[in-house]
Formats: C-alpha cells, structure tokens, sequence
C-alpha cells in the first residue's frame, strides 16, 4: 500500500508500506476518496510534533477489501463511509461499527459520510421548525453544506453571509433567498427586527464570524457555533444575552452522535437533498497533498473542498 505522511512543516511524502491485515471487528477498506478538512490545516502549516511523521485524512469513502471477523455484516467489495483514517493512503483499517454502505446511485466521492455527519449533528442540536429564518454566516464548505441542510428543513428562507463575492454567488445558486456581504447585515437589519433570523449558524471559525453573526440573532433566537475556533478565547456579544437567546455549540465530541447523525445525512444524500456536486471543487493525487492544503491555506476563491483520490 501506499500512504502520505507528513515529514515536515508543509511538507509530505508518499511511502510504500504492507497492506495491513484487519483484526477481529475491523474491516479494511481500498480508499477511493478522503476530503481534506480545515481541521488538520493548522497541523499541516506547522508540521509534526516531535518531530516524527504524522498521518492524515479522515473523511473516508471506499470498498472493503477485507474483513476481519467471519461474522461480519461487511462483505468484500461493499461501498462504504464513515469514522477512520489514516485516509491519505490506498488502504487503512477501521473498527467495522465505523462505517455505513454508501447510498445507491450516487457517485461514491460525493458520498463521503463523515463532513456531513458534523454538520447535520449541529443542525438537528438547534431542531429548527418549519418557517424558521435562519442564516448562515461563512460560506466556505461547512456554510454551503450548511445552506443544503438548512433548506431542507423547509425553512421560511436561508440568508448567507460571506465577504467573498463567489461565495455569496454559490450560495444563492443553492437556494439561499439574500447572500450578504458582512458590512451589509446592519443596513439589512434597520428595515424590521422582524427580519432577524431565529437560527443563526455561524461556520467562519473566527471572531470576526461571531460579530457578524450575533447581532443577526432574533430575540429568544439561537446562535449555533459550527465553525472551529480551535484554542484560546473568542469574544460573544452579551447582546445575546439581553435578547434571551440560545448558545449552541456545534461541535460533537460523541463517536455515536456523530455515526446517527451520518446515518440521517446519508439519506439525505440519498434523496438528493443534500449534495457534495457543487462543493467538491478540485480532485488531487495522493502525491498532491500538499498543494490540496495549499489551495487551502491561500483562500483560493475558487476551492470549497479538495479530496485525495488515490
């Protein structure tokens, strides 16, 4: 097999290894896509603690080609998704209660389970009713992914927020009825209270995201942190709190959460409510890592997600 280990800092390197061998419980699954995700781009910039190589990619989509238990739900040559890694690589082994069939009918690289899986825990957390307004506040791949569940809790109507002109564009192309530039929420907020969302999603990871994002907030409304502000401390507006509004953390820590949420989002896929088409914008090989996260890292107005296809 074949895998890409981070050596230094934005540096990788493909190594050969042995096809590892499943144990009982695990399933070892030919890697067809893995997603590159934001989380990993700060380990990526600074490279390897200690110095020795570090293995990434998480967000898998392939076909078992062995499993290590006789009893085993999975059969050789089964699609599927879910929790595991590493996922830069040909193959990785993962505990076989980790992973899900991918739906029928859908091209696999647009099926990969575990982005999704995050993004519809946070969603059903806030369990918006039909007719709520709700905004989304960054339009980067977590925001669109976002918009698509958003809209398919038959809301009144999604409005986007994102300095990128593109990605307010891609937004409104997903069914967002206003993409906002941030300096514009005030002027759009002077019309009519009324005009507040009662579900406010934020999905930037900085604070500037959360300034944005608090005074959208309709009172006795719910901001729902989505976006990864990884350490350190980040300003809230204490508005929120005169408002009695509602602050949800959007990150799940729960292995088993997250594998329900997957499951419902999987169906989503299936139904075609929810789509990776317009999001997965660049394919790389996986002797192309690095340039995926340095797209990445540059902000390129043209990348929303980048997967490894090796």
């Amino acid at each position: 097999m074949k895998i890409s280990t981070l050596v230094a800092a934005r540096t990788s390197r493909v190594e050969h290894r042995a096809t590892p061998r499943p144990a009982a419980g695990e399933i070892l699954v030919e890697v067809i896509a893995c997603g590159v995700c934001t989380s990993d781009l700060d380990v990526w910039r600074k490279g390897p603690g200690g110095g020795r190589p570090t293995e990434l990619g998480h967000e898998v989509v392939g076909r078992v080609a062995a499993v290590g238990s006789a009893n085993s739900r999975w059969r050789d040559g089964d699609l599927v998704t879910g929790l595991g890694g590493p996922g830069f690589a040909t193959h990785m082994v993962t505990d076989e209660r980790a992973l899900l069939p991918v739906p029928a009918g859908i091209p696999v690289e647009h099926a990969i389970g575990e982005p999704v899986a995050t993004l519809e825990e946070a969603m059903a957390r806030c369990a918006p009713a039909p007719g709520t307004r709700i905004a989304v506040v960054g339009l980067g791949f977590m925001g669109l992914g976002l918009v698509q569940l958003a809209l398919a809790r038959a809301p009144r109507e999604v409005i986007g927020v994102d300095p990128s002109a593109t990605a307010r564009q891609r937004a409104l192309g997903l069914g967002c009825a206003v993409a906002l530039h941030p300096e514009e929420v005030a002027a759009y907020l002077q019309h009519a209270d009324d005009r507040r969302p009662e579900l406010v999603i934020e999905a930037t990871g900085v604070t500037s995201g959360l300034e944005t994002a608090s005074p959208l907030v309709a009172p006795f409304g719910t901001l729902c942190i989505v976006g990864y502000h990884h350490a350190g401390t980040a300003k809230l507006d204490m508005e929120l709190w005169y408002k009695g509004a509602t602050v949800v953390n959007g990150f799940c820590p729960d292995r088993g959460r997250v594998m329900r949420a997957m499951d419902d989002a999987l169906h989503l896929v299936s139904q075609r409510r929810f789509s990776y088409a317009p999001l997965i914008t660049h394919s790389f090989a996986l002797d192309q890592v690095d340039a995926a996260y340095e797209l990445m890292d540059a902000r390129d107005p043209s990348f929303v997600k980048g997967i490894i296809a090796p």
